[in-house]
């Protein structure tokens, strides 16, 4: 049988997340958009509401909720201010390499401080030369006894200037490529770790990125996560992962772009009808409806496939893809919906256009999840 409700568990997670994004985020949107200022009161509050950290296992202090939930929490956050949601759900994706590769000390000792301890820590992938080719991070991780020393530079590292610490991804071995990979966990209180200013950038202000500079920094070898050389099969379970809720995020945009368009080519008359009146516009409006629609399904059905343990690479890159760019779409439409009120920042929708742009570069860009889907299709 086939079936699209959700469950009654879900649907709880459903009104509570919506719920949250209407009371505690929408008002402070415009406020976190323009002010230099980093939405410290709403992390808190959402901690308490259950919000962060969500994927975290009960034993560790979280609610242990898969990637369908977190899919359905991120759609109503990003609805609000996809800068927050962002800022909101990293934890998840810092998360995620520790509980799928940590051991129990590892898991013991940091994932607790996303949950009760109230820290927010960053996953740092990103390098100045290596963005989409993740196996040409240029990061080393050489041994030195019981420790490894760290030196390079992360960069469009989201939450990394108010992080506690981070996932670095660095080579241990510089002629292997992918295979000389490993994963860390650094302390940003250690001698050596550098974090950046927030990086000024078109959206998501709310959301804050930048640097994370590594300088000798000596790193117990019982931070390793994994063994020598699993860093990029880490790196390719967490996008499996990663790339549904943010998608999902997307399709939140989307859907708030649709829902002010609406309003406003009902309520903005031209030529003594409504807009929505003209054709022009409602097959607009019509054209976003259909692609949220596909782009949910898409969403849901990579978040079911991985929850349930099959493989969803390329199910979780066609939802990317069309979900970012079907964000990117209906912002740019709805913007058109208003006209010149659209380009002003009185509206909303122009800073839900500014948003919108960055979910075809980061995650994989649209292009990268295009290769994904042909490789995937001609692997057989």
């Amino acid at each position: 049988m086939l079936d699209f409700n959700l469950t009654e568990e879900q649907e709880m997670i459903r009104e509570m997340a919506r719920s949250f994004a209407r009371k505690e985020i929408l008002p402070k949107a415009e406020h976190y958009d323009q002010a230099d200022e980093f939405p410290w009161p709403i992390i808190k509050k959402a901690q308490r509401a259950g919000l962060l950290s969500s994927n975290v296992p009960e034993q560790y202090g979280g609610p242990g909720l898969g990637v369908l939930e977190e899919c359905i929490v991120n759609e109503e956050l990003a609805w609000a201010c996809s800068g927050i949601q962002t800022a909101l759900m990293l934890n998840n994706l810092a998360a995620w390499p520790i509980i799928l590769a940590g051991n129990a000390d590892q898991r013991e000792r940091y994932l607790p401080r996303l949950t009760t301890g109230g820290q927010l820590a960053a996953y740092a992938l990103t390098e100045p030369a290596a963005g989409s080719d993740v196996a040409g991070i240029l990061t080393t991780a050489v041994r030195s006894g019981d420790d490894y020393i760290l030196n390079g530079t992360k960069t469009w590292i989201t939450n990394a200037p108010v992080s506690s610490f981070s996932i670095i991804f660095a080579r241990t071995d510089p002629e292997a490529r992918h295979k000389g990979m490993s994963t860390f966990i650094v302390d940003h209180t250690w001698p050596g770790v550098t974090l950046g200013k927030p990086i000024p950038k078109l959206g998501q202000h709310a959301a804050w990125t930048g640097e994370i500079i590594l300088e000798d920094v000596a790193v117990p070898a019982a931070n390793r996560l994994g063994n020598d050389g699993d860093g990029f099969l880490i790196a390719m379970k967490v996008f499996d992962r990663s790339r549904p809720p943010v998608s999902a995020a997307a399709v939140g945009v989307a859907r708030r772009a649709l829902d002010e368009a609406t309003r406003y080519a009902q309520e903005r008359k031209a030529f003594g009808k409504p807009l929505v009146a003209q054709q022009a516009i409602s097959f607009m409006l019509a054209e976003m409806a259909i692609n949220i629609a596909a782009a949910e399904l898409l969403v849901r059905r990579a978040a079911w496939l991985v929850d349930g343990g099959q493989p969803n690479v390329l199910e979780a890159a066609a939802a990317k893809a069309f979900a970012a760019d079907t964000a990117m779409k209906a912002t740019t439409d709805a913007v058109q919906v208003f006209g010149g009120y659209g380009y002003s920042r009185e509206y909303p929708v122009e800073k839900l256009m500014r948003d919108a742009k960055i979910y075809q570069i980061y995650e994989g860009t649209s292009q990268i999840m295009r290769v994904i889907i042909a490789r995937e299709l001609t692997k057989g």
